[in-house]
């Protein structure tokens, strides 16, 4: 029997079953005003497993042998990964004109510096710091190891690829497209192996302490638009744990719509020439 995506109703009960069960897995957060994003973005997925109900749908992410696997569909289906280089410039300005000559100034034994892009989506901001750091004469000489990390494997398998469509370039500059891209067969923009190499792609849930436990210590933590999307308990966890893995002053950079207000009283606001972060 064939279904279509319209004759899927995502009931009540079903709803708060599911969303608990998304929150649990990942702390995204979706209350009753998401209910119909979740039905019109699952539904057809339910109807290529040939299963009749979201209520069928639900268990087999519970019980079905493949749960873990369906689960990463979950995630590519339901996260919104809009994104483009050089995204909300004031802070990258502060980024590469004030932050780094601080971590410079301190760690000048060391002469390394560690990044985190936590939600990194397809990539952009990753690929976009690693073009920062690369043309800062500040950081000649320097280890820069740039991790990047998000709930979905689609995405980190496109950030991987590092291949983008004009439309992911609306803020950058055409001397830095020429500068640190090829053009592709297919009129599209790889990412020069130079800045590539410098940033390492993972699947990572921001609520995983385990696993974040295995980074070493952290001088920068982007994770802007991120824990706009999770509710106040999962949000302190995440800062929580940033705060553990970055080193004394080491900064944290959320997205413009974010702040700490009500999450932590653990990082200072720092108002920089171009823009304002937070620091440990």
């Amino acid at each position: 029997m064939l279904f279509s995506a319209n004759s899927y109703l995502l009931t009540d009960s079903t709803f708060r079953l599911l969303s608990d069960f998304i929150y649990q897995n990942s702390g995204l957060r979706y209350d009753e005003t998401a209910k119909f994003i979740l039905q019109k973005r699952l539904s057809n997925r339910i109807r290529e497993l040939k299963l009749d109900s979201f209520e069928k749908y639900y268990y087999y992410l519970v019980y079905h042998p493949n749960r873990e696997a369906e689960l990463e569909i979950v995630f590519d289906l339901i996260t919104t990964n809009e994104t483009y280089f050089f995204r909300e410039e004031r802070q990258l300005n502060a980024f590469s004109e004030e932050l780094i000559a601080e971590i410079v100034q301190a760690k000048q034994d060391s002469r390394t510096l560690r990044i985190w892009s936590a939600g990194c989506s397809t990539g952009e901001e990753a690929y976009t710091i690693a073009m920062l750091c690369k043309q800062n004469p500040l950081l000649e000489g320097w280890d820069v190891d740039i991790f990047a990390s998000d709930i979905s494997q689609k995405v980190i398998q496109t950030a991987r690829r590092g291949i983008y469509g004009d439309s992911a370039f609306r803020s950058t500059d055409e001397k830095q497209r020429d500068l640190y891209f090829d053009r592709t067969p297919e009129q599209k923009y790889r990412v020069k192996d130079e800045i590539r190499k410098m940033v390492t792609f993972g699947k990572l849930n921001l609520l995983d302490e385990q696993k974040i436990g295995i980074f070493g210590e952290l001088d920068i933590i982007f994770c802007r638009n991120v824990i706009i999307y999770f509710d106040l308990a999962a949000k302190k966890k995440v800062i929580d744990n940033f705060h553990r893995k970055l080193r004394r002053q080491g900064f944290l950079l959320l997205g413009h719509s974010e702040s700490l207000l009500s999450i932590s009283t653990k990082f200072k606001l720092r108002h920089m020439k171009h823009d304002m972060v937070y620091q440990k």
